[in-house]
């Protein structure tokens, strides 16, 4: 039995010539996981994410609300550092600030900088905590809104315990993916996305695809961020189903999902500790 691990994924959102967009990546078509999937910024949640002197360097929400609004009993905040962290490995943008400073203030006359210590953290040669603090800055958890929560079916080879997060995109920043493990980035609008992905152009997966429809309801990211703000969350757990014809998988409250049994470190699961 696999033990979903924990993992944050951001969903950073603009408003387009046409209305909101959101900032997806394509994965390298030879990474062992996600070859070619296109998806948002996003990645397990490391050690250093849930560390004293990172929590020391977030600003806008304590450990202590962070977990409460996740329902974890604590580090609930090395969540939204991962998501943050991730964002910035992978394309280039971080969500921080002066502690005085309004956001966006991050990559004024920094831009070189923080590109040098972009290149550090992926050739692992800093971490991400000692960056922050070199840089002055404290990540803007405040930022962030909680969005929706997923765990990867049981039988998978793979299983994730993922926070996706919904943010506004700060100014004067510029996506850059880092051409290793994301190969391409594009703004895009939600049912754009979607309809590339119904003809086939690119491959989504469910998560993406139902966080897509979530946010594509709305035209513009400030409507979508005040609403997320009060957005009362539910664990998506879905189950898949071995037939003949191959695996079909069942969301919450489609037909045949209860009779399925739950899957043992699942959330809900007796026994599972948070």
């Amino acid at each position: 039995m696999i033990v979903p691990r924990a993992a944050a994924t951001l969903m950073l959102v603009r408003d387009g010539a046409e209305g909101l967009e959101v900032l997806m990546l394509r994965r390298n078509l030879s990474s062992q996981w996600a070859g070619g999937i296109h998806l948002f910024p996003g990645g397990a949640v490391d050690k250093g994410d849930s560390s004293r002197q990172i929590f020391a360097r977030t600003l806008g929400r304590s450990d202590e609300e962070a977990s409460r609004l996740l329902g974890v009993g604590r580090d609930g905040l090395a969540f939204f550092v991962a998501a943050i962290r991730e964002c910035f490995e992978e394309a280039g943008i971080l969500l921080a600030r002066s502690k005085q400073g309004p956001p966006g203030s991050e990559r004024r006359g920094r831009a070189g900088a923080l590109a040098e210590g972009r290149r550090r953290l992926n050739a692992k040669e800093v971490d991400f905590a000692t960056l922050v603090a070199q840089a002055e800055l404290f990540l803007d958890a405040g930022r962030l809104c909680y969005f929706s929560h997923w765990v990867t079916p049981e039988g998978s080879a793979r299983r994730y315990d993922t926070r996706f997060f919904v943010a506004p995109a700060p100014e004067g920043q510029q996506a850059l993916h880092d051409d290793v493990e994301v190969i391409d980035s594009a703004w895009i609008r939600p049912s754009v996305a979607l309809a590339r992905h119904d003809a086939g152009e690119i491959d989504l997966w469910l998560p993406t695809v139902k966080n897509l429809e979530a946010i594509g309801r709305f035209e513009e990211a400030g409507a979508l961020i005040e609403a997320a703000a009060s957005r009362q969350v539910e664990v998506v757990l879905p189950k898949m189903v071995f037939a003949e014809q191959g695996v079909r998988i069942l969301l919450p409250g489609e037909e045949g999902y209860d009779a399925l049994p739950q899957a043992p470190g699942s959330p809900g699961f007796p026994g599972r500790s948070k």
